[in-house]
């Protein structure tokens, strides 16, 4: 059986109404597994629609209507028990209120991340046990196993590397990998779709994935954050200020800090004869600093908020390869203590664009040393 399993465990699916979730449940209901479908309804789509420049509907993301309708489907074409739980009040304390104070303090957050670490496997995790689950079962590439020797749970990259989704669970924590299966880890996303289509799926054998932030409609997390504060009656704070370069020179100004981005170059609203770059938002001083390409180089990060997980703790310096965005190419880097809660990650060579909010993550060939909030 899969990943150790036992006959006849009784399984949670975490199901979001896709093909990957929806295979995993229909392969573990195959192996002769009690199963049980659990979808989160973590945020209402039609909420902000009728804000100015919000779209009435919404597709193209997880934990939509429609995708509670697919999970659904799935359940009863499976006939397997159902329940959607709703987490609409944690989801927006948890994870849309910090990403709106991010944006506006000048930090660039990564909410899938926040979710996953505060939301998802935690809540999933406790309604398992209520309903006398085992273990709970995602559809997420990755793959976890314990390790005797170090005797620790070891998160690892997928064999489909394309599909890494690795990034996002780095906060995953030792008692949450062992309740946790990822029963696609060794397979890639054509095969998931063939199995899909062998189960009798075949309605969401060929159904997209989700793109996007599941609450922020086509990308535009500026006119978001505008209608989140319209609808909580809140005005939006004044973030303006000067945009500077380096050398404390006033270049222009700028309508508020929460419109940038580290490594952004459009929009800026600055001609110069050469191209400008955000290089650093100051939130403290509402500046907007920026400068050339080559200045976008950063020799090093620090690291807080950490989560160790093939190690139990960093005692000493450590050579690992280090992912600051999801698509980002691993970097070489050594990394050190610095502080309590604190990591200095010195690269081999100068990455591009390190942004203050966003997740790094450590790795020691495929497996997920650890990580935290680049700060």
């Amino acid at each position: 059986m899969r990943n150790g399993l036992q006959k006849s465990e009784t399984i949670a699916v975490a199901m979001s109404g896709g093909v990957d979730s929806s295979t995993v449940a229909a392969m573990l209901r195959a192996d002769g597994h009690t199963v049980v479908g659990l979808t989160m309804q973590l945020w209402n789509q039609r909420r902000l629609s009728g804000h100015e420049g919000m779209p009435e509907q919404v597709q193209g993301r997880c934990c939509s209507i429609d995708d509670v309708y697919d999970a659904r489907r799935v359940a009863e074409t499976l006939d397997i028990p159902y329940y959607v739980v709703n987490h609409e009040e944690r989801f927006e304390r948890d994870v849309v209120r910090p990403f709106v104070s991010e944006y506006l303090s000048g930090r660039t957050p990564i909410p899938c991340s926040l979710c996953n670490n505060h939301l998802k496997f935690d809540q999933l995790l406790i309604v398992a046990r209520q309903i006398g689950a085992d273990r709970i079962a995602t559809g997420h590439y990755a793959r976890n196993e314990f390790c005797e020797r170090r005797q620790r749970w070891i998160l690892k990259r997928p064999a489909d590397k394309a599909k890494d989704q690795t990034y996002f669970l780095f906060g995953l924590t030792q008692d949450q990998l062992s309740r946790t299966m990822f029963p696609l880890g060794e397979m890639s996303k054509p095969e998931v779709r063939e199995q899909a289509r062998q189960k009798g799926l075949n309605v969401l054998a060929e159904k997209p994935d989700s793109q996007e932030i599941c609450f922020v409609p086509g990308g535009d997390y500026k006119r978001f954050i505008d209608a989140y504060l319209a609808d909580q009656g809140e005005a939006l704070p004044d973030t303006s200020g000067e945009m500077v370069t380096t050398s404390g020179e006033v270049v222009g100004r700028h309508g508020g800090i929460h419109n940038f981005t580290v490594g952004q170059r459009k929009g800026l609203g600055v001609a110069t004869g050469n191209p400008l770059y955000v290089l650093e938002i100051r939130g403290d001083k509402r500046q907007v600093v920026v400068g050339g390409g080559d200045e976008l180089l950063s020799p090093s990060m620090r690291v807080k908020k950490l989560n160790w997980v093939s190690v139990p703790a960093l005692d000493a310096p450590m050579r690992v390869q280090s992912k600051i965005r999801h698509r980002h190419e691993p970097a070489w880097a050594t990394i050190e203590m610095a502080g309590p809660d604190e990591v200095l990650a010195t690269f081999d060579a100068p990455q591009r664009a390190v942004t203050p909010g966003q997740a790094a993550v450590f790795y020691d060939g495929d497996e997920v040393v650890g990580g935290g909030w680049i700060a």
